[in-house]
């Protein structure tokens, strides 16, 4: 506790008891003060139950809300500027694409509990992913290019009431990371490529969890864009933005 609410409270008690000592010298009733003084003191559980459990909880619910909300802001801003193309880039490695696209091909139609379930199941899913598929040359420059974007996210304090979306942002760096250190992406051994394998699945799981919770916002909240997010899928290489 900080020394000026020490002295603020210590002089809240003095002005009390000065009160109470006006009180009785204009009506020298000592019965009166105790009898209200008790029943100030009595109440004071219900008070704290009032504000300190229900209305704190109520204003403090209300601040988290307003703090989601600016968070997805900053998830909208990273699939508008990075994360719906590397989404595409990363889905280029998934030898299983053409069944994950047919897995979400419904999701305009999904119920909002379906999003978070189907991100849990898919986050940490042992995808079969495969360096020859995909283009890593391209893959290493497009997050090169993106990485003072990244850098800037992570500066938002916003971030720290979202975990998940921290981590998918730390498995990303790790592979720019990775990428850039590589002098020939194609000459590698096969222990080399398998590595870089495993650090393409721990981005991707996290992108695809983190793209269909978003998912699950739009829906929510702005229905006109979700129609464009669902149509414009980055893991189904038949989507359009046309509407149809």
């Amino acid at each position: 506790m900080k020394r000026w609410q020490i002295l603020a409270g210590l002089g809240l008690v003095a002005l009390s008891a000065a009160l109470y000592w006006v009180h009785y010298l204009l009506f020298h009733d000592a019965h009166h003060i105790w009898i209200y003084l008790l029943g100030d003191v009595a109440f004071l559980p219900v008070e704290v139950l009032l504000v300190t459990l229900i209305l704190h909880n109520l204003l403090e619910h209300r601040a988290k809300r307003s703090r989601l909300h600016k968070l997805n802001m900053v998830v909208g801003a990273f699939f508008s500027e990075v994360g719906t193309e590397l989404a595409e880039r990363l889905a280029a490695f998934d030898a299983d694409r053409a069944a994950l696209a047919a897995d979400l091909a419904a999701a305009g139609e999904w119920p909002e509990r379906r999003f978070a379930s189907t991100a849990r199941r898919l986050r940490d899913a042992p995808r079969a992913l495969q360096t020859p598929r995909g283009d890593l040359a391209g893959l290493r420059v497009f997050l090169v290019a993106k990485r003072p974007f990244l850098l800037a996210l992570l500066e938002n304090p916003n971030l720290l009431e979202h975990e998940a979306f921290t981590d998918m942002l730390w498995a990303v760096f790790h592979l720019t990371e990775e990428l850039a250190r590589r002098r020939d992406l194609e000459a590698g051994p096969d222990s080399d490529r398998e590595h870089l394998a495993g650090d393409i699945r721990r981005a991707y799981g996290r992108v695809l969890a983190e793209w269909l919770l978003y998912l699950a916002h739009l829906k929510r909240d702005y229905p006109y864009l979700f129609s464009l997010a669902v149509r414009t899928n980055p893991f189904d290489p038949q989507a359009r933005g046309e509407v149809a």
